[in-house]
């Protein structure tokens, strides 16, 4: 069952990793293929332990639920350091990990000297994982469990943040589909304010799913400092606030119950 469970979480993993070949396509650094190799081996990976998984009982509890968060953050930071060595952007194993790890923790320390020989599909991917690790990809795979027929209250308590599920909603798939919601409102609202401030559509998305997941990634070595422009950086400062305040007063806040 933990198995299955964290196979249906790299099939997730390996789906988001297309979302970089736009990036890829216009740009043309040569990092297309990589981005399609990782994500075709994630995917892959994850359908094959499904599918020789797929008769486990689907009865999670409690022991299950950390078992599942903690196996499932080791399994996914493993496969998400893919682009980096597929693309050659990290071609060692273990600097590609550490970019993986602190991306996916939105820790924000990296060991790239120099983002300017960096293909941009791959520093989309670098973002994102800062973007899927500040909400948590568990969180968003609960909303689709009932799909599955898997219950998800106990994953949602191992790894969900701040207070209990139960305060914005009683059913938990409910709770992380309004959760990633604004999660992703929140992004969009913010990329579009950058573009209207001067900034590139590709350094504003990049700088939005970094700023709403606290990790602090950028597309360049100055970070936002390499743009001369108070109102990018105060437009970054309000959102760090906001994406610091826990979800569920912002939620209340929305619905008018602050």
């Amino acid at each position: 069952m933990v198995i299955n469970v964290i196979g249906v979480l790299l099939i997730l993993l390996g789906a988001f990793m297309l979302l970089g070949l736009p990036f890829s396509l216009y740009y043309e650094k040569g990092d297309t293929s990589a981005i399609c190799y990782s994500s075709l081996t994630t995917i892959l990976s994850g359908i094959s332990i499904w599918w020789l998984t797929k008769s486990a009982k689907k009865n999670i509890k409690k022991r299950e639920g950390y078992l599942i968060v903690v196996l499932g953050w080791l399994s996914i930071s493993i496969f998400s350091m893919l682009p980096y060595i597929f693309s050659g952007a990290l071609p060692n194993l273990i600097d590609a990990l550490f970019e993986s790890m602190s991306g996916l923790t939105t820790t924000g320390a990296t060991v790239i000297t120099d983002l300017r020989g960096i293909p941009e599909g791959i520093l989309f991917w670098r973002s994102l994982t800062q973007w899927l690790g500040g909400m948590g990809i568990i969180v968003l795979t609960v909303a689709i469990f009932p799909i599955l027929g898997i219950g998800g209250v106990e994953l949602f308590v191992a790894e969900a943040p701040g207070p209990t599920s139960d305060k914005i909603h009683p059913r938990i798939k409910e709770t992380a589909k309004r959760l990633w919601l604004i999660y992703t409102s929140l992004t969009v609202i913010l990329t579009i304010i950058l573009c209207s401030c001067g900034m590139t559509f590709f350094d504003a998305v990049n700088h939005s799913l970094t700023t709403m997941a606290t990790g602090g990634f950028s597309t360049k070595n100055e970070s936002i400092d390499y743009f001369q422009n108070p109102a990018i950086h105060y437009w970054i400062t309000f959102f760090m606030f906001i994406a610091g305040t826990n979800y569920t007063i912002i939620y209340f806040s929305l619905i008018g119950k602050f």
